[in-house]
């Protein structure tokens, strides 16, 4: 925790272990930590103190192993206490844009940008990138369009306030003439355009109630589509509203090696309800934010750490992180997760906040 209280040399020695271990993923012992950190003191007097952290509860001895591994508790510490703030190099800034494709960004559709966001970076942390998209409810539909793009399908694009684009798939029960989705497009646009999404969820059926007088059978039965499936055409977040990277890149850690560890985090990956539930609890924290192991409420993320950071435009606000073992080079992930997340609000057309390296607990 942050209130605990060590000495000037067990806080270096814990800084060494958690250094080795992370570089490493193997126990840390005394003769490599003296070694490699110079600590001015004997591997002797290393062990003694390593010791010491593990009486504390920062170190623990994993069985038939001469070194050491740190806790939750001695991450947390190295977080709050310890850790010292890094900025991404100009060629790392540059990579991470290339990777989003930000010269792609201008006028493509949210769900595009947020995942490609996170898909960048996972792939530039070696984590598993995660994301959740904005609650939209608040969000003014300025107009939309409906594209034909198959005898049964339908392509409804939303142009929202914010000057994003949102695209939504809509099965149809027959084919539509051409005429009818213009006419559709027409009726739609001048009952709904100027509402939130909210609004035009709740009002819906009355505000189409009299379709009928449009004396086209085919129009009516697709404007009743559109009555029937309100909630999933408007709804408040966004067509899939968690994000994930490529879980293989966390799946090649070391901590995924054996076949239980491995089953977890593939379980992990399809409790979408759980993690969408997590982030989108996060959505109002300021700046860089981390749960380490045991921190996490669900039993199922207990192996992991959580690294988040808000993004947000206009009225539009999500969160952008990582997630990964408890073995984490936290300086790095933390101002990669930073970046991305101000990157993210800077293609989203919103104002960006000069970088900081705030970091909650």
């Amino acid at each position: 925790m942050s209130g605990d209280v060590l000495t000037e040399r067990e806080r270096r020695v814990l800084e060494a272990v958690i250094r080795t271990y992370v570089e490493t993923a193997e126990p840390a012992g005394s003769r490599v930590v003296a070694k490699k950190y110079a600590l001015g003191v004997s591997p002797a007097t290393v062990r003694n103190t390593m010791a010491d952290l593990e009486e504390k509860g920062f170190l623990y001895h994993p069985h038939a192993s001469a070194g050491r591994v740190p806790t939750d508790r001695a991450y947390r510490y190295y977080v709050d206490s310890i850790m010292r703030p890094v900025r991404l190099t100009a060629a790392e800034q540059r990579r991470l844009r290339r990777e989003i494709g930000d010269e792609e960004a201008a006028g493509a559709p949210l769900e595009w940008l947020i995942r490609r966001a996170t898909q960048a970076l996972g792939l530039l942390t070696g984590e598993l990138g995660v994301a959740i998209a904005p609650r939209l409810d608040e969000t003014v539909l300025e107009k939309l369009e409906l594209v034909s793009v198959a005898s049964d399908k339908v392509l409804l694009v939303l142009t929202l306030g914010s000057g994003r684009i949102r695209t939504v798939y809509v099965d149809l029960p027959s084919s539509v003439p051409p005429e009818t989705l213009v006419s559709v497009t027409m009726v739609l646009n001048e009952r709904l355009a100027g509402l939130t999404l909210a609004q035009v969820r709740q009002t819906l059926p009355e505000r189409l109630r009299d379709s009928a007088a449009l004396d086209d059978a085919s129009a009516t039965e697709l404007l009743n589509v559109f009555l029937q499936a309100a909630e999933d055409v408007f709804d408040k977040t966004g067509a899939d509203a968690l994000h994930l990277g490529n879980a293989s890149v966390l799946a090649n850690q070391p901590e995924f090696s054996s076949g239980s560890s491995l089953k977890g985090l593939i379980e992990l990956t399809e409790r979408r309800e759980l993690l969408a539930s997590v982030l989108g609890d996060r959505v109002g924290t300021p700046s860089v934010h981390i749960t380490i192991g045991g921190e996490n409420a669900d039993p199922m993320l207990t192996p992991f750490t959580l690294v988040t950071s808000p993004y947000r435009s206009g009225s539009l606000s999500g969160v952008i992180g990582v997630i990964g073992p408890t073995r984490m080079s936290y300086e790095k992930v933390a101002a990669i997760v930073r970046y991305t997340s101000l990157l993210l609000s800077e293609l989203m057309g919103g104002e960006v906040d000069a970088p900081d390296h705030t970091v909650v607990a």
